[in-house]
């Protein structure tokens, strides 16, 4: 049944702004672009020229507070009545406890999505490393798209891998064309062309794969320019590369909010600034904490907080050196107990800093 206002009518014409009632239960079972037609007269295929946005690049949402997981859930779904480009799915980790896993079409299109769930909806938010979709070949001959560091599969089964590509390109002054190529090659870009739309500013065109500029690339190109560059890019193709996950651990026990899959070659580097950017933020407690970045089980960089200590011995005043290193034994075993039993609560800031680990 089509309706203008209150009054049934056989037809909407262009201009005319009406409603069609239809069996559906739930608003987010239709998307825009939708060909509606009847069930027993229908056509053959749906119009042309509309097509299912596909998302680019995955985040985990996170709620701060386990409690306030139903208002992000009712938030995400009001959110998505008018962006019908925003792919999302339930998730858990172990460490942040249930959220969401929601695709994007890109950088800026996420950081709109988070921005007004936390104004908006007045949300605190834990956003966990961003990924893109890679495409792992398996020895079997069966192709696995990965878009979750939790979910790479055995390094023993894999074929070879492959990550998607960009075709980017930034207008810039002239005067600072020598800071964009030095942060193009440090970020595996592919110089392309250079066209000068003046005698002072200057189009680049490049080639990024899609995971070198999903964490802070856009941050550094306006702070080497200040300002003044502008970025644009759209998908290209996939290509063949070399990758590792990088897991990062809390005394021995991987945090799956802050895994990450990376270039084989800034493995180490990568693992290196993040322990010690997560040394400077998790509080210290009772006991050692350790952080590591591990490869596969093998720890390729490590940080350690220290513990805060009671002076045990401050009541010893001379005497016999034995009655000291007794009270140190005694303390040292009791750090180890708690070391097997307590917990680190991992600050927000932890994991927004990892975002940003490259400054």
């Amino acid at each position: 049944t089509m309706r203008l206002g209150r009054f049934p009518i056989d037809e909407l014409t262009p201009g005319m702004v009406g409603y069609l009632i239809t069996g559906s239960k739930e608003v987010k079972e239709t998307r825009v672009g939708d060909t509606i037609t009847h069930r027993y007269n229908s056509c053959e295929k749906a119009l042309p020229g509309y097509h299912e946005p596909k998302p680019m690049v995955f985040a985990g949402l996170y709620p701060t507070e386990a409690d306030y997981f139903q208002d992000l859930r009712e938030s995400i779904d009001k959110l998505k009545l008018n962006d019908a480009s925003l792919f999302v799915e339930p998730e858990s980790s172990g460490v942040l406890g249930f959220g969401f896993r929601c695709g994007f079409l890109g950088l800026l299109h996420m950081e709109i999505v988070t921005e007004r769930l936390e104004r908006e909806y007045n949300l605190d938010l834990i956003t966990t490393v961003p990924s893109v979709e890679y495409k792992v070949h398996i020895g079997t001959g069966e192709v696995k798209v990965v878009d979750n560091p939790a979910h790479w599969p055995n390094p023993g089964s894999i074929d070879f891998m492959e990550e998607p590509w960009v075709s980017a390109s930034t207008i810039v002054p002239a005067e600072y064309i020598g800071a964009i190529m030095k942060l193009a090659m440090e970020r595996r870009g592919i110089y392309k062309t250079t066209e000068f739309l003046a005698s002072d500013r200057a189009k680049l065109n490049f080639e990024f794969p899609l995971a070198e500029i999903v964490f802070d690339f856009y941050d550094r190109l306006k702070s080497i320019t200040r300002g003044y560059a502008s970025f644009d890019y759209e998908y290209k193709d996939y290509r063949e590369s070399k990758l590792t996950k990088l897991d990062i651990m809390i005394n021995n026990e991987p945090v799956d909010g802050l895994s990450m899959i990376v270039f084989h070659e800034k493995a180490y580097e990568w693992g290196r600034r993040t322990v010690d950017k997560l040394k400077e933020l998790i509080p210290r407690q009772l006991f050692v904490v350790a952080i590591q970045a591990a490869i596969g089980g093998k720890v390729i960089a490590r940080a350690t907080v220290t513990a805060m200590r009671k002076d045990v011995t401050a009541k010893c005043y001379g005497g016999d050196i034995t009655r000291k290193r007794k009270l140190l034994e005694k303390q040292k075993e009791g750090k180890k107990r708690m070391k097997q039993i307590g917990s680190v609560e991992i600050p927000k800031e932890a994991f927004i800093a990892v975002l940003k680990v490259d400054q």
